[in-house]
């Protein structure tokens, strides 16, 4: 994919990964809290596209008025499609970022989030691979 545009592709929509994305019981989804958000992520190996695939939730608990929640899904969304480079592109990831502030914040603090969130996704999913990718030792 070339530029900077959200695509189609990139929208996680499947009713399936994203039971398995909140589902608690699933060992396989990891979770991490930035302030004002937190982020639920997984790989799917199992879809065809090879690109990170992502979806916002604004809670009505905590924004009540839906003009504040569209605001806050707008900033998370260009937040990311900003940084999502801080991780590889053709990895299967899933990811669901959930705002778990009670009012609206400034975009800087959402991309401070969204930065720190990559960041550290990005982190363990090279120690994963690492780990998975050394030879095995040799036995003489």
């Amino acid at each position: 994919m070339q530029g900077l545009r959200l695509y189609k592709i990139e929208k996680l929509c499947s009713e399936i990964a994203i039971g398995q994305l909140f589902d608690r019981s699933n060992p396989a989804v990891d979770s991490i809290i930035a302030y004002p958000l937190r982020a639920s992520w997984k790989l799917n190996t199992k879809r065809a596209a090879q690109c990170p695939q992502f979806l916002v939730s604004i809670p009505k608990k905590r924004i009540r008025h839906a003009v504040d929640r569209v605001l806050m899904r707008r900033r998370v969304r260009e937040a990311y499609r900003l940084n999502r480079h801080l991780f590889p592109a053709d990895l299967p990831l899933d990811i669901a970022f959930i705002y778990v502030a009670n009012e609206t914040l400034p975009y800087a603090k959402v991309e401070n989030s969204i930065k720190r969130i990559l960041s550290k996704i990005n982190e363990r999913v090279t120690d994963c691979h690492t780990a998975d990718e050394q030879p095995a030792p040799q036995v003489n």
